[in-house]
């Protein structure tokens, strides 16, 4: 998508002060259920609840960029939005519309909002790189650096699409940020003064990379980010995860695993 254009959107949301609270997928297909839920009747409803609308629902402040980015489609006589925007805070993050089945799918939700808190109990002030690992939609990259304003900030992933929304969201919100495409941090330099991962913590029926946590009851992809991460820290450097993890006859293989790192 013309990432030019999607950041001309953004900036038209911001002038709205657009707000929409992501909630999870089940919740959202229960809302979309209900009889009134077939069009949309206002913007939120548009980019929010992605739910398909007629030509003339969006002004051309809105209308015009997303044409511009490729990120309509036309069904029966009605538009819908292949992207979503969500709010966090003051800051507006472009993702996959609902629902998310693509494989490169960009994910958002109640637990970007959960990493968005745990960064700013836990970051204050840090310097030098700051780095989040497998960063989807950029929330982690936009809420460390506003915790750390004097930090150099790395966006990685596996997913091409997730890296250009994130680099698009970012630059929405002021930052200048390094995007590197992989599954590794071999195209860093120098240690990582901060690793910042919210990986896919579950069992995926279809694998798609933004949802399969693979092996270890879906903790797999957790542990392999978390020694990666390890194995560059800077002396005195934070990893800070958010994950979940399976507890099984009273056992958390994962933390028994993440406690012998290092």
């Amino acid at each position: 998508m013309n990432q030019a254009a999607l950041l001309d959107l953004l900036a038209s949301l911001k002038a709205r002060a657009y707000r929409f609270v992501t909630i999870t997928p089940a919740s959202h297909d229960r809302v979309l259920a209900r009889s009134n839920r077939s069009v949309a009747r206002c913007l939120e409803d548009a980019l929010g609840w992605s739910l398909p609308f007629e030509h003339g629902l969006l002004d051309a402040d809105i209308l015009d960029p997303l044409q511009r980015a490729g990120a309509l489609s036309e069904e029966n006589g009605l538009l819908r939005s292949r992207i979503r925007v969500s709010s966090l805070g003051e800051d507006l993050f472009i993702h996959s519309a609902h629902p998310t089945e693509a494989d490169n799918a960009v994910f958002f939700g109640p637990d970007s909002y959960r990493f968005a808190t745990l960064i700013e109990a836990e970051l204050s002030g840090c310097t030098g790189t700051l780095v989040d690992i497998g960063t989807g939609s950029g929330v982690g990259a936009v809420v460390g650096a506003r915790c750390c304003p004097g930090a150099r900030i790395i966006m990685t992933d596996i997913n091409a699409r997730a890296l250009q929304f994130a680099a698009v969201n970012s630059a929405a919100a002021g930052l200048s940020a390094q995007c590197i495409l992989g599954d590794n941090l071999d195209g860093i330099a120098g240690a990582i003064d901060v690793a910042l991962a919210n990986p896919p913590y579950i069992i995926d029926a279809s694998s798609r990379a933004y949802r399969d946590g693979g092996g270890l009851l879906g903790a797999q992809v957790s542990l392999d980010m978390a020694q990666m991460a390890v194995e560059r820290l800077a002396p005195g450097g934070k990893l800070i995860l958010y994950t979940g993890s399976a507890i099984v006859d009273g056992r958390d293989a994962l933390r028994e695993a993440l406690g012998k790192l290092g």
